[in-house]
């Protein structure tokens, strides 16, 4: 059977094909193959209640996998577990078992379950009342979220044995409310956190103060729960619970479960312009491979980094294949779709109605979507830890898969296709939060005493607790009195913080083609690029263009258009340094580091519209939008005057432009972060240093410790950059290393990797 007739096909038949496709294989760099894994297991343990085991050997299930029978007996000693293991290796079940187990005899227990997104939450229930219904038990599980009817919202105050919620609803709708909860509190027995890979940066910051307000609540009720939490694989699983929770865990990572052969293909679109390096592009060559596996009837889902990348390859594919699948076969997924829409392409998913899907990293997570046997990765994640959890989509029960990691023209696409050994052989990422930023903090200091007075000797987290109520008090936010602090404002603050970002205001987009809807929001700060006027929005693959951006009421409006081109905006950045608090000189003088606080005034200026396909420049336009301020933490490194010193401040504005280009790809390899959510900005002479500078900045209000890890990894930050640049195969420089010739100039890459050698040879 031919797999390029569009008839369907076993999945080692369309490998097998593929291998002799000349067209393909010419650009795999690397084809990796993970031979299928057997499954370990461990009988049920003694103490395991009858009904649950007869329940599970009803569904299958006859004896545990090793990690699952592990996190059972530390759950059963009394410690705080995080178990992880990779994606579809039974992680619920370690966490299930001994909540039911506990509810089967002591039916006056209770257990709060988050998930990071209300899709898992829904996931979570239907399993949880399968297995209480197979037992006969009444035992009761509920979501509780914003979509929660009032009527509903009673019975499970009062009723509910399992309270399946995120932390956004823990945070605004639990804890300020909760004398409405006794029953849970009083008798609260388990925490289940699922996704502790997801609470990182400015959401995991937030998170880890939302616990400590929900620890303080518990132990007021006079309850002490256990944490059972489950992550897929990082690299500092415990060191990442235990600063989350700020208790110690026992570690569960040993994967029992079984696993079908994965292939995972490196590959590089081909070259177009060799001296320019220019290659063709990697949205067309995701989009072919794409194309090429539902045509064969390979269930497929690609990821993209970005909204606009998910909607122009949504666009293309529902154009390649409507004529054989039908519009709705083929859809997108991001974080700005409504949640019906959302819950809708999640059960086609699951039917395989819907053949393919586009999405951001919001399918990421462990929601069910059923059994998709292909993955297309359009450009690097930014993270290890993301593409395997990206490509465990693919394949997540018995059977081949395939993931194709499609490379971009940017420099970390580029270093890593060339380099799979550094990929394969390097572990994920850490996640880091930074709990103790100051402006979350206090907005947690504020909910906290809200919900109950903070008493003299009180702690909540690591700043000195007794100078943030004053400080409150003088704000005439808090009252002191008799050494008690209380909430003195009419408002409850939950109300107005949002924990997915440090700044709280979202732009919410309207339709205005037909009426008036809701088709979406952006952040703050992503709302001068995104939906600046004149700004093509792109929305499950159709086109709109803002026509006003309300600004001080945060509302975009805009009106279905269709045009051949999207559109992508510039920032003006200036930089003010307000305290060092870290600095190292190198060895030889010639590069000083330094780590402290900065001001950050950025401006939108420019647009450009670029033309769909080939992506080539068509016309610009300016954008006025006011000034957005932003104090937070940074890294810069600044360069001697001998290690500077080159002909003219032109070429030292090169070498910078160069070796900046490649920083702020290479940045997030030691960062679990979106590359977004860090600044670059090179400087031929910087204010504060007078020298030659590079700025790293955190691009949120008070830093959540992105930059000053960078300062720990400085010295091989550096290294790497000389290794890409030295290894990238083009002539001046080019969009794989230190950006495009008519951004640096002809001696572009010769100036950037001359100013890295002058500092190498200094510090040697």
């Amino acid at each position: 059977m031919n797999p390029w007739t569009g008839k369907a096909a076993t999945m080692e038949e369309w490998l097998e094909h593929l291998r002799l496709n000349r067209e393909i294989m010419e650009n795999v760099t690397y084809w990796h193959t993970q031979p299928a894994r057997p499954a370990r297991t461990a009988p049920f343990p003694p103490e395991l209640d009858q009904r649950l085991s007869d329940a599970l050997g009803a569904r299958g299930v006859v004896s545990l996998y090793t990690h699952q029978a592990a996190a059972f007996e530390a759950v059963r000693e009394g410690r705080h577990v995080v178990t992880v293991t990779p994606t579809a290796s039974g992680k619920t079940l370690c966490y299930n078992l001994p909540v039911l187990q506990r509810l089967l005899t002591d039916p006056s227990a209770r257990a709060l379950y988050l998930f990071p997104t209300k899709a898992l939450a829904q996931d979570q229930v239907a399993e949880l009342q399968e297995l209480a219904d197979a037992m006969e038990v009444d035992i009761k599980t509920h979501t509780y979220d914003g979509d929660t009817p009032p009527t509903v919202r009673q019975v499970i105050r009062n009723a509910g044995h399992i309270v399946v919620t995120n932390p956004d609803m823990l945070h605004s709708a639990i804890l300020p409310h909760h004398t409405k909860w006794v029953k849970l509190f009083e008798n609260l027995k388990y925490i289940v956190i699922d996704e502790l890979h997801a609470y990182r940066g400015v959401f995991g910051s937030h998170v880890a103060n939302v616990i400590r307000r929900l620890k303080r609540i518990c132990a007021f009720y006079g309850s002490a729960p256990q944490f059972l939490c489950a992550s897929a694989t990082i690299a500092n699983p415990r060191e990442h619970a235990e600063r989350l929770i700020e208790a110690s865990f026992a570690l569960v990572d040993d994967n029992g479960a079984p696993a079908g052969e994965k292939h995972l293909v490196f590959y590089n679109p081909p070259v177009v312009n060799r001296q320019l390096g220019i290659r063709r592009s990697s949205v067309l060559e995701s989009q072919k491979l794409a194309a090429l596996l539902l045509r064969s009837g390979i269930q497929t889902i690609v990821f993209a980094r970005s909204r606009v990348r998910v909607e122009i390859l949504l666009t293309y594919l529902q154009e390649l294949t409507k004529r054989e699948f039908g519009p709705k076969s083929i859809r997108g997924y991001r974080g700005g779709y409504l949640p019906k829409l959302r819950r809708e392409i999640e059960k086609g998913l699951r039917s395989g109605e819907i053949r393919g899907v586009v999405s951001t990293n919001a399918l990421e997570l462990g929601i069910d979507i059923g059994q998709l046997q292909a993955c297309v990765l359009n450009g690097y994640p930014g993270s290890i830890a993301s593409t395997w959890q990206q490509s465990g989509r693919a394949g997540r029960r018995h059977g081949s898969s395939v993931t194709f990691l499609v490379a971009s023209s940017n420099p970390l696409d580029q270093y890593l296709i060339q380099h799979p050994d550094y990929f394969l052989g390097r572990p994920p990422e850490e996640a880091r939060i930074h709990p103790d930023n100051l402006l979350i903090l206090l907005d947690h200091i504020k909910c906290a005493a809200y919900e109950l007075p903070f008493e003299a000797g009180d702690t909540f987290g690591g700043e000195k607790l007794v100078d943030l109520l004053e400080f409150l008090a003088e704000e005439k936010v808090l009252h002191e009195n008799g050494g008690r602090w209380y909430w003195m404002e009419q408002a409850f603050p939950a109300h107005g913080i949002s924990l997915r970002s440090a700044a709280q205001e979202n732009f919410v987009i309207i339709d205005m083609t037909d009426g008036h809807r809701v088709l979406g929001e952006v952040d703050r700060f992503g709302a001068p690029t995104l939906i600046h006027e004149e700004a093509i929005y792109l929305h499950e693959g159709v086109q709109y263009q803002v026509e006003k951006l309300d600004y001080p009421e945060k509302k975009a409006y805009v009106r279905e258009v269709n045009v051949d081109y999207f559109t992508d905006a510039s920032l003006a950045v200036e930089l003010k340094v307000l305290h060092v608090d870290k600095e190292r000189e190198s060895p030889g003088g010639a590069i000083v580091r330094q780590y402290g606080e900065l001001m950050v005034t950025a401006k939108p200026t420019i647009f450009k519209k670029m033309r769909l396909r080939t992506h080539e420049n068509i016309g610009s336009g300016p954008i006025h939008l006011p000034e957005e301020e932003l104090h937070t933490s940074g890294y810069w490194f600044s360069f001697s005057e001998e290690a500077a010193a080159v002909r003219s401040a032109n070429d030292m504005q090169s070498a910078l432009l160069g070796l900046a280009n490649v920083l702020v790809h290479l940045a997030p390899l030691h960062l679990m972060c979106d590359p977004m959510d860090i600044c670059v900005v090179p400087q031929v002479k910087a204010v504060h240093t007078k020298q030659p500078t590079i700025y790293f900045y955190d691009r949120y209000p008070g830093g959540i410790g992105l930059s000053q890890r960078l300062y720990d990894k400085h010295d091989e930050l550096l290294a790497e950059a000389g290794r890409l640049i030295e290894g990238c195969g083009c002539l001046s420089g080019c969009p794989a290393c230190v950006g495009p010739i008519e951004e640096v100039g002809l001696l572009g890459k010769d100036l950037a990797l001359g100013l890295l050698q002058k500092t190498a040879g200094a510090a040697g």
